[in-house]
């Protein structure tokens, strides 16, 4: 009679495990449906500096997450790990709520983008297409195979890294093979944005929130203390120079002008379908790849906060199963039938705002767990990866006054929501 054998998780390295969920998350569903929307509304000039701002706040945030991650073995949990080791349990699970929500909308956000992206194909005779049924239904697939294999997961993401290389070559091909204009250097919110500025950087800011999707990874993966670091920085460096490549180029080609550009229209196809090379062809896998890739990075990071909310008794215990392969599967499928109610938040935008504020209360967590860490002088704190605590100090207060910036009430809503956490945990 022979013994039952079980299986073992499978670890992760730095490539599969952080570098590619992140840079894919990155490269995702703002950057093929809003990218248009944000230089048809700001002009290049102002484009280019949401792009740097936002940036600034994720790579500080990058760098204090990567200095702690390199100070002990991060477990389960990511982001809620690191701080609850650095700040306490209280606070650590006050913001792991947060956390949670940012992984949760999140999908709903890229369920969304993929069913905007899949809309220009429904039959005009069948009606208007049924975007958020379609939305609800990626929810379920993403949830599915997430709750099946993390490592199935995670190897699709290769492919899907092809797709977009080839996309993003068709549309500088498709640039460099048409005619060119002058950037437009003046903001137009006249067009689809009279709310401003920090309207549009709220659409915006979620382009650049995928960098933690290797983070939440931290519990699958074999060495967190290189491996975090060296895939965090990398995506976001890549991420922001692709962002700053393809925003100039669609500022300078003659296909389109800001008005198209500007204009939202889920019916017909996204802008870059009308620059790129062979026409939909080779944007159109890329586009649905990034965003498939990008869902499954949610809902491979939201159940294993829940996961490690449950191992510290935040949570209930029930969360904390996993399955034979390591998958906390129960967890999984909270976490997705809570992005399957967030679908009645409407849209796109609707949701990708909320996703912003939730993001930044993180982003405050992290960078204020580095200062603390610093300027308490713990002996016991010894990253291989020194930052300075003004550095950090620079990510905590430029996320704060971001914040408020898109949406005061919002920002107070997430704010109370922390300390109700915190007061209740204490």
């Amino acid at each position: 009679m022979s013994e039952k054998t079980v299986s073992q998780p499978i670890k992760f390295g730095t490539f599969l495990g952080v570098f590619t969920p992140s840079v894919l998350t990155i490269l995702g569903v703002m950057m093929y449906l809003r990218f248009g929307w944000v230089l048809g509304n700001l002009g290049l000039p102002l484009t280019l500096l949401t792009v740097i701002l936002a940036s600034s706040i994720t790579f500080v945030t990058g760098l204090s997450a990567s200095a702690i991650s390199t100070n002990m073995k991060v477990g389960v949990g990511g982001e809620y790990y690191m701080i609850s080791r650095s700040l306490g349990i209280q606070l650590g699970g006050a913001i792991g709520i947060p956390l949670f929500l940012c992984r949760t909308l999140s999908l709903t956000l890229y369920a969304f983008g993929l069913a905007e992206s899949i809309a220009p194909f429904w039959p005009a005779e069948w009606g208007a297409p049924p975007i958020q049924l379609m939305a609800a239904l990626i929810i379920l697939f993403a949830t599915a195979v997430a709750g099946k294999s993390a490592n199935l997961s995670l190897k699709m993401q290769l492919p899907i890294m092809g797709a977009v290389g080839l996309s993003l070559i068709a549309l500088f091909t498709g640039v460099l093979t048409g005619g060119f204009q002058a950037p437009e250097m003046v903001a137009n919110y006249h067009r689809s944005a009279p709310e401003g500025f920090w309207f549009v950087f709220a659409g915006f800011f979620p382009a650049v929130t995928g960098f933690t999707a290797g983070i939440g990874m931290s519990g699958d993966l074999k060495d967190s203390k290189k491996s975090i670091p060296k895939g965090t920085i990398l995506a976001v460096i890549t991420g922001t120079v692709v962002y700053i490549l393809i925003l100039t180029a669609l500022s300078l080609t003659s296909r389109v002008d800001g008005e198209m550009m500007a204009k939202i229209d889920t019916s017909a196809p996204p802008i870059w379908s009308k620059i790129a090379f062979l026409g939909m062809v080779l944007i159109y896998p890329g586009l649905w790849g990034a965003i498939l890739s990008s869902a499954f990075g949610s809902i491979l990071g939201g159940p294993r906060v829940l996961q490690a909310l449950s191992l510290d008794k935040i949570a209930p215990k029930f969360l904390g199963k996993t399955s034979s392969t390591g998958q906390p599967t129960t967890a999984t499928w909270v976490t997705g039938g809570i992005a399957l109610m967030a679908v009645a938040l409407g849209d796109l935008n609707a949701v990708g705002r909320w996703v912003t504020i939730f993001f930044l209360t993180l982003y405050i967590a992290i960078n204020l767990s580095a200062v603390i860490e610093r300027l308490v002088g713990d002996v016991s704190y010894r990253p291989t990866i020194q930052v300075h605590w003004i550095i950090s100090l620079f990510g905590c207060i430029g996320a704060g006054v971001v914040m408020f910036l898109i949406n005061p009430v919002a920002c107070g809503i997430a704010i109370t929501l922390e300390w109700l956490n915190y007061s209740y945990l204490k």
